[in-house]
This record gives C-alpha cells, sequence and structure tokens, in this order.
C-alpha cells in the first residue's frame, strides 16, 4: 500500500506542476509513479513474468526522464518506450504463446488506423521511428489480447490487457497532439491513461488473492 501511496503522491504533484507550468517540478517527480509501482512490483512473486515487467518498467523511468527533460528528445524517449513494449511483450509471451488470430486482427487494424492518421499528416524524418514503434506497441497489445481466455489467471490477463489498451491509448493521443492537432487536455489525458496502463500492467504479475 505504501508504493501505491508515494505513487499517488507523485502523480498529484506532477499534475499540480502541469498546471502551473513548473517545468523543473514535473521533470522531478514525473518518475515517482512508475517508480512506485517498480518496487511495488517486487512484493509479486519472483517470475519470468514479473522479471520482465520489472525490464518494462525500468525502460520506462528512462523514457519518463527523457520525454520530459528541457529540448527535443523526442527520438530517444520513443527508443526507451520501444523497449519497455518488447520487454512487455517477452512477458506476455512467457505464459501464453497461442496464435490468437482475433486479437491479431484487432491489434494489428489500431495500429494501422493510427499510423495511417499520422502518416498522412506527414511524420518526416521520424517516418521509419514512428512505425517501427508502431509495430512494436502493436506486437505488445496483440500478445497482452491473446492471454484473454486461457488458463492464464483470469484477472493477470484482464489486468494486463486493460493496461495494454491504455498504454496504446495514451501513445495514440501522443502522436495526435504532436503531428495531428495539438490541444490543451492532452498533457492530462496523456499521462493519465499512461499511468494507468502502468498500473494495469504492473497489477497483472501479483497472484488472485495478492493485496
Amino acid at each position: 500500500m505504501g508504493w501505491l501511496i508515494l505513487a499517488l503522491m507523485g502523480a498529484a504533484t506532477y499534475l499540480y506542476g502541469l498546471a502551473m507550468h513548473a517545468t523543473l517540478l514535473c521533470l522531478l517527480v514525473k518518475p515517482m509513479p512508475v517508480l512506485a509501482l517498480l518496487g511495488w512490483l517486487h512484493d509479486a512473486p519472483p517470475s519470468d513474468y514479473r522479471r520482465w515487467i520489472s525490464l518494462g518498467l525500468i525502460f520506462s523511468l528512462v523514457g519518463d526522464v527523457l520525454l520530459a527533460w528541457p529540448g527535443d528528445l523526442f527520438v530517444f524517449g520513443l527508443g526507451a518506450f520501444l523497449l519497455a513494449h518488447l520487454a512487455y511483450l517477452k512477458a506476455y509471451l512467457s505464459d501464453c504463446r497461442r496464435p490468437a488470430q482475433l486479437p491479431l486482427a484487432l491489434a494489428l487494424g489500431i495500429g494501422a488506423v493510427l499510423l495511417g492518421i499520422l502518416v498522412s499528416n506527414g511524420l518526416g524524418p521520424l517516418l521509419v521511428p514512428v512505425v517501427i514503434y508502431g509495430l512494436a506497441i502493436s506486437a505488445m497489445l496483440w500478445r497482452a489480447l491473446a492471454r484473454l481466455g486461457t488458463d492464464v489467471p483470469k484477472r493477470s490477463a484482464w489486468l494486463a490487457a486493460a493496461g495494454a489498451l491504455a498504454f496504446v491509448f495514451s501513445d495514440s493521443l501522443i502522436g495526435i497532439n504532436r503531428f495531428v492537432q495539438p490541444f490543451h487536455a492532452a498533457p492530462y489525458l496523456i499521462i493519465i491513461s499512461y499511468w494507468l496502463g502502468q498500473w494495469g500492467i504492473t497489477a497483472s504479475a501479483f497472484p488472485q488473492k495478492q493485496r
């Protein structure tokens, strides 16, 4: 519970910093929620699944700092989150490898629509990095959805799937806000859906009766 309280405190402080345009405060506290989730995750039983989720959170921490750092480090942040998604993908593959054609079609469809919107608005030199990232996050979403309805514990499967969807939603808003049409609520919606996604993915590593 202490880790989750720390995460909420960091999240609230970051949102306050956003509202006050306090760049330094945002930079200092932005990693706190994911860092707290990483600490909480180590209360989960050791497993390959937990190890890969931990690695994904570590890469996410790096991405958080790079995207918040003054100056345009977007490509480097994108690279860090690419590695995070590959770690989550590996976690999902550790306990489920069924082909799952319907989740595959759904993930590819979502990815194709989002990439189509972004490409049509011009990505310039970021075209290749964004396409590679889109393929990685689509694969991560596919494997998260593929765990539903299998012998994977239902709680874990649903939390991971919901977390993956929230993560995709957050990344979609980043793309729309950066390449299509900026909008005022974007920073708040992006970070809240991102944190919810990370929480769902992290919580999926805990057994059914864990509190």
